[in-house]
């Protein structure tokens, strides 16, 4: 009877050991910056483990949490970059039922989603021309030019995600500032994004008004609203992806304009794929530039967890010495 009742409660609840291994070595060269050879982590996904449990609660409503950390496969050292928080890629618990789900803690910004969904290289910080533009600064293109000033998570946030209505979710953010001094005590992060998925056809959209840097404990930022919408359309033989957004600080009378194109096209015998994306964002402010960047490469699943990949990769950038720089990785990713 002891085992029987162990067995149900078990049943009843799940807690996973998750992550990814991703590696790559190449010739990086980005524009305004000398070309260096390196082993790094994370070509087509940063790197990262954790674990993720869930609880039936009966009547309906679950209860899951999430604790992932990012990591550098490279050097052995936790974090996206030095100082980052350890469990930056997600420390949250949320509860589940039919109104949706409501979530406490650090979880994904509301770009997050809608970026890696709406171009072929995913979540790449490495080699995807939209992500490129939208969250990775580089000597030649600085933060402030970015679509995305404060992270692709958030993290003190309350969540709320909607039941799925024929495809169609939405997510409504809110991070509180946390803020104490005089002038700052209502600086705050909110967002809401919407993805639609039927068939061949995915949509999305995300709008953020963005006060308080990421992640951690953040400090007050001028204030910048962001958008973006972008779709793609799997013909089968070539799956198409593009997104416009606009990014705008008023404090500095700056503006940020940036489309991308990209595509899928699968290898005949193969479960291979080849990739190729572009993107361009204008900065427009007391002194106007442009960036883009461009990426042809191909993605080779040896099994369904295992895959090896290579790119070739473009960056140019208007007011950048030297303006243009080449880029030629190869890597291997395993998830677990």
């Amino acid at each position: 009877a002891a085992l029987a009742c162990c067995a149900a409660a078990q049943a009843q609840s799940t807690v996973q050991l998750t992550g990814l291994a991703d590696m790559y070595a190449g010739s990086v060269k980005m524009a305004g910056q000398d070309r260096k050879s390196v082993v790094g982590s994370g070509g087509m996904t940063t790197s990262w483990w954790g674990i993720k449990g869930t609880e039936d609660l009966g009547s309906g409503l679950k209860v899951d949490f999430n604790l992932t950390s990012f990591m550098r496969m490279d050097t052995g050292e936790p974090g996206r970059f030095p100082g980052d928080t350890f469990f930056s890629r997600d420390a949250n618990i949320g509860l589940n039922g039919s109104f949706g789900r409501i979530g406490l803690g650090r979880d994904k910004a509301p770009n997050f989603l809608p970026t890696v969904l709406t171009n072929p290289f995913g979540d790449s910080f490495t080699i995807s021309p939209l992500v490129l533009h939208a969250n990775t600064p580089t000597a030649a293109w600085g933060g402030a030019r970015l679509t995305t000033p404060a992270d692709t998570g958030w993290s003190n946030m309350l969540v709320y995600t909607t039941p799925n209505f024929g495809g169609l979710t939405a997510n409504v953010y809110y991070q509180f500032g946390e803020q104490s001094t005089p002038g700052n005590k209502g600086k705050k992060n909110v967002g809401v994004n919407a993805l639609y998925s039927s068939g061949p056809l995915s949509l999305t959209a995300f709008y953020e008004r963005d006060q308080i840097t990421n992640p951690g404990n953040g400090t007050v930022m001028p204030t910048k609203s962001d958008w973006m919408v972008g779709g793609s359309y799997n013909f089968n033989v070539v799956k198409l992806y593009a997104t416009y957004g606009q990014a705008k600080v008023k404090d500095l009378d700056s503006k940020s304009k940036t489309y991308s194109l990209g595509l899928d096209v699968p290898v005949a015998g193969t479960p291979g794929t080849v990739k190729a994306a572009v993107a361009r964002t204008k900065y427009e402010a007391a002194t106007e530039a442009t960036r883009t960047t461009a990426t042809l490469g191909y993605d080779h699943f040896l099994s369904k967890r295992t895959d090896v990949y290579t790119a070739l990769m473009y960056d140019r950038v208007s007011d950048a010495s030297p303006k243009t720089g080449t880029s030629l990785i190869a890597g291997i990713r395993h998830r677990f």
